[in-house]
């Protein structure tokens, strides 16, 4: 390798170790966050549902179900428990007539309406016509944090990728450096060739740590092959430089560094699925989430380490990655300014 790109690529690693905050937010955090997120998510038994009930005959019949924290009180103490979110089902009843006050909106309400109600009927006399039994089925990669560990990893190259990119060249247009490196007899090329093989070194540990950490610490399964994973890997790192790199193709102050990134990464954090489903969204907007760079990343992780798929399967998500790729890379030399 050119002894310029060496250097160019040395001098990457040294900004970048010599923030304490960078190496933090980019090797630590997910740690942290996966390990909080994972503990608070981990398996154990169905939690109960509280409510209020105004009745102290029917809240001491309550009691008996196994799935329900009952709590007697008075009408108005139950409104306010039901108001500020203490309870999620308030039962009054009168002139034998049981009354469920919820909030439809709320899946605890609905939860709870229908665990009450069916403990109300049973006490009631009520029989089933058919008997059923519960055949409970947990396998590891349906988890919770079977889910979130490839979100958090995808989330993580983006954000390290853009941030990374971006902030960097802004950096050096402010304080003019990108001026002086046009004065030289240094091709330019190599001056931006150097973030991007510094952002593929860096990807080994944005990828290895949180993938790693998930495996060994909770046993998050990896059924697909590490070379599949670590290519869809390179190509969202590739991806989200080239975007990083069109961000701080104009842009000369952090500030405007900053609103534009979070502008365009925002919404990507909401909708690309990384903390829950993005199906919770209307189906309206699902083709348009299906096209976003976060989304292709996410999908084709998940697809890969909890379904064992191969390029053939990641090919819908390759093919968005690799469209952003090529539009911002072009649009991004084109729109480059190095003054």
């Amino acid at each position: 390798m050119n002894n310029v790109l060496v250097q160019l690529t040395l001098l990457r690693s040294r900004e970048f170790l010599r923030e304490p905050e960078a190496v933090f937010w980019a090797l630590l955090f997910p740690i942290l966050l996966t390990l909080g997120l994972g503990i608070a998510f981990r398996d154990q038994p169905a939690q109960k549902v509280k409510i209020a009930v105004t009745d102290s005959a029917l809240a001491e019949s309550l009691r008996k179900a196994p799935l329900i924290d009952v709590q007697e009180s008075t009408a108005e103490s139950g409104a306010t428990a039901l108001r500020t979110g203490k309870v999620a089902l308030l039962v009054e009843s009168a002139d034998g007539h049981v009354v469920y006050r919820y909030d439809d909106t709320n899946p605890d309400g609905r939860t709870a309406r229908a665990l009450v109600d069916e403990a109300v009927q049973r006490a009631a006399g009520r029989a089933d016509p058919v008997s059923a039994a519960d055949k409970l089925v947990r396998e590891v990669g349906s988890r919770y944090v079977d889910f979130l560990v490839p979100g958090l990893a995808a989330m993580g190259i983006m954000s390290n990728a853009v941030w990374g990119m971006a902030f960097s060249i802004v950096d050096a247009r402010r304080r003019k450096l990108l001026k002086r490196i046009v004065a030289t007899p240094m091709p330019r090329h190599y001056y931006l060739l150097s973030y991007l093989i510094w952002r593929l070194l860096l990807l080994v540990f944005e990828v290895g740590i949180p993938v790693g950490f998930g495996v060994l610490a909770f046993g998050v399964p990896m059924r697909g092959a590490w070379f599949t994973l670590a290519g869809i890997s390179l190509l969202g790192s590739l991806t989200f430089s080239s975007l990083g790199l069109l961000i701080s193709t104009r842009i000369k102050t952090i500030e405007a560094a900053s609103g534009f990134t979070n502008l365009v990464l925002m919404p990507m954090w909401v909708l690309s699925g990384v903390f829950f489903s993005s199906q919770r969204f209307p189906d309206a907007v699902q083709p348009a989430i299906r096209l976003l760079p976060l989304t292709a990343l996410v999908d084709g992780m998940r697809a890969n380490m909890l379904q064992g798929a191969g390029w053939a399967e990641l090919a819908p998500q390759a093919t968005v990655l690799g469209a952003w790729l090529l539009v911002c890379f072009v649009c991004a030399l084109k729109l480059f300014r190095w003054r």
